[in-house]
């Protein structure tokens, strides 16, 4: 099974550079969608029935503003949108399908870029995502959590670590919640594979940053551990340039 997570960064935008003849190419099982910024009635879905998925949207009620979608070949069990937070779930960040083995969420934690109330919002977010979480791997332990996560993990995930360190994205205490989150019994599947440095997910849009290689890695495919033996490859595919991000693909028996 091949399941791939990208910020599209506006899936209107996506479509006209040519994400549907990508997605046809590269024919994911799975293909999870973060800032969409459209509603599906803005966009021809049938484009994606054509190409044997079914889709779920979880838009934001802001136009043109955050919002997650999850393609599949196989039609889930029971899809879940949100966390049950209203304040949360009216922007469109959490999105569950539940196949016969296996549960997938498409995430879109917030940015914090605005150094205020972002930030706290950002925060808020966060601890209740984790809370969300904890609940339900109880019942769903065969778990897969893809998306932006808006949080470089490690000084290896960033290209400055130390001109960035107050930077939301890199904040201690960011940092510090990655590592909670993760021992709630996740694996970083592309550290699975790759240790070294220079690997990112993200770049910003000025400066030349994509082509001097000046990135964040921010989008995180994280596999809950029972799986661990079951993860094949891990990797990213950083010559796609539909969007300031690119696609991280988890390979998985």
């Amino acid at each position: 099974m091949k399941i791939i997570s990208y910020n599209i960064n506006g899936i209107r935008s996506g479509i006209n550079k040519g994400l549907y003849n990508w997605i046809k190419t590269n024919k994911p099982d799975i293909l999870c969608l973060q800032e969409i910024k459209a509603f599906p009635e803005q966009i021809d879905t049938n484009i994606f029935n054509n190409l044997g998925y079914y889709h779920y949207w979880a838009s934001s009620k802001r136009k043109g503003y955050s919002g997650v979608a999850i393609l599949c070949k196989n039609k889930p069990i029971h899809v879940e949108y949100g966390i049950g937070l209203n304040s949360i779930d009216e922007e469109g960040r959490v999105l569950r399908i539940d196949l016969k083995n296996i549960s997938i969420i498409s995430l879109y934690i917030p940015s914090g870029s605005n150094m205020m109330k972002r930030l706290n919002f950002k925060f808020f977010f966060m601890k209740n995502f984790f809370l969300h979480i904890k609940r339900i791997k109880k019942k769903l332990n065969n778990l897969i959590i893809c998306g932006d996560y808006n949080i470089c993990h490690k000084k290896i995930d960033i290209y400055d670590p130390i001109r960035n360190q107050t930077i939301s994205g890199f904040l201690p205490k960011e940092r510090k919640w990655m590592t909670h989150f993760m021992n709630l019994g996740f694996i970083d599947s592309f550290r699975n594979f790759v240790q070294e440095a220079h690997h990112y997910s993200w770049w910003n849009y000025r400066y030349n940053a994509r082509k001097n290689n000046k990135g964040w890695r921010i989008d995180y495919v994280l596999v809950s551990d029972v799986l661990k033996n079951d993860i094949k490859n891990a990797y990213h595919i950083p010559e796609v340039w539909y969007s300031d991000h690119c696609p991280v693909v988890l390979e998985i028996f």
